[in-house]
C-alpha cells in the first residue's frame, strides 16, 4: 500500500469555553471527545463520527486541520 493509504486525517480539537451551563448532552459528548477542561487538546481520527460529535459542540471548541 502507499503511504498516503496508510496515513489517518487527524484533526486537533482543543476545548475554548466552559460546559458549565450548559445540557448535559454536549457536556457528555465533550467527554466523550476526550475534553473536560479549558484549552485542552487532542488528536483525533477525522471521522464522520467524531465530525457530528464536533458539530454538536461546536460553539465550546476550536478544531485545526
Amino acid at each position: 500500500m502507499s503511504k498516503k493509504a496508510t496515513e489517518k486525517k487527524t484533526l486537533k480539537v482543543t476545548q475554548v469555553r466552559s460546559p458549565i451551563r450548559r445540557p448535559a448532552d454536549q457536556q457528555a459528548t465533550l467527554v466523550g471527545l476526550g475534553l473536560n477542561k479549558m484549552h485542552r487538546s487532542r488528536e483525533l481520527e477525522d471521522t464522520p463520527a467524531v465530525r457530528g460529535m464536533i458539530r454538536k459542540v461546536h460553539h465550546l471548541i476550536r478544531v485545526e486541520e
